[in-house]
């Protein structure tokens, strides 16, 4: 399993990974904890599809992951 955020890893992959990126992801209003489409979004998908900007997320998710 990869032990660093790489921009192919699935939203689902991410919060398994690493559990604190949900509060993260739920702070930039996305509800991908238990949606059938975190195994197969990006990051960058998720921020297109939410229309959010997607350095931010990133940023602040890699903060999380250290």
């Amino acid at each position: 399993m990869k032990s660093r955020f790489d921009y192919d890893m699935t939203m689902d992959v991410i919060m398994r990974r690493w559990p604190g990126t949900i509060r993260v992801i739920l702070g930039h209003g996305l509800l991908c904890v238990g949606c059938p489409i975190a195994s197969f979004h990006t990051v960058m998908d998720a921020a297109r599809e939410h229309s959010l900007d997607e350095d931010m997320l990133i940023d602040d998710l890699t903060k999380v992951m250290k």
